[in-house]
Order: C-alpha cells, then structure tokens, then sequence
C-alpha cells in the first residue's frame, strides 16, 4: 500500500512531483486551477502525517474553493467546479458517516466527481475556453470536469 505520508509534501510538489510530465495539449490553461486546488488542499491538511477522513473532506473543499476563487465559476458553469462540487458533498457525507475510512471519502469523491462530469454533457458553457463555443459547447462533456475526475480517481488509487 503506497504511503499517504507526508501529503502536504506530496500535494505541494517534493522532488518526486514533476509538474512538468503533466503537460498535455491544452492542459496549459487548468494549471493555475489545479496549482492553487493542491495548495490550498496541502494547507487544510497541515503537516500531520496521519490525515483523518474528515480532514481530507476539507482538503478537498479547500482545494474546490480554490478553484471557484481562481476562476469565477460556480456549478452549472460547465467546468471543472461541476465535478468538484459533487465531489466535495459526497467526501464530506462519506466523512460524517462516522466510517473512519480515508479511502471511502476518496472513492465517494471520485465516484461523485465522475458523474458531475458527465451531467457537464448537455450543458452549455458559460465560463472558461469552451465558453467561445456558445450553444455548440452542449453535447460535449467539459474536459476540465473530466480531468478533476480523473485527479480524484487517481488519488483513489494511490490511497488504495
């Protein structure tokens, strides 16, 4: 089981982060975002090497508030927040069902973060680059939605 030691480090970017090897076509315009979501994430978590659930709910809402901060989008923006937000209700319900498990709030967010994505289908953008599109933008899922549910599903994986 990989170690969740350390995730101030790992969210901040140690030596064994290189931000560099996520640069994708188009990726360029969400590093900001996803910059200021894993800092202020890494700053909810604090230093502590052992997170409680709870407190992962609250990294990832301080890190959805981030990104809501940086970018001015709310839900139903089409963007990356629509898959935040589903996300964030779901860690923080799994947090509060008293489990005490760190990977069922990450697996709730993840799952909850997948399907935020694809409610991003029919709607039309009213933020970010897929905004140029106007009424095109529908019947297109929002790839910023789809990269933060992919972000969550990954951490499913590191925390599993």
């Amino acid at each position: 089981m990989p170690s969740l030691a350390k995730p101030r480090r790992r969210l901040r970017g140690g030596p064994e982060n290189d931000s560099h090897d996520a640069d994708v076509q188009g990726g360029r315009r969400c590093r900001p975002l996803y910059g200021t979501a894993f800092l202020r994430a890494a700053a909810a978590l604090g230093d502590s090497a052992e997170i409680e659930p709870a407190a992962w709910a609250g990294a990832l809402e301080a890190a959805r508030d981030g990104i809501v901060a940086r970018g001015k989008a709310e839900s139903g923006d089409k963007t990356m927040v629509d898959a935040w937000t589903p996300a964030v209700d779901a860690a923080r319900a799994a947090a509060d069902g008293g489990g005490g498990d760190v990977l069922a709030v990450l697996v709730a967010a993840a799952e909850a973060a997948e399907a935020g994505a694809v409610a991003t289908d029919p709607m039309v953008a009213r933020k970010g680059r897929a905004s140029y599109l106007g009424e095109r933008s529908a019947g297109h899922r929002d790839p910023g939605a789809v990269s933060s549910a992919l972000i969550l599903r990954a951490a499913v994986g590191a925390a599993a």
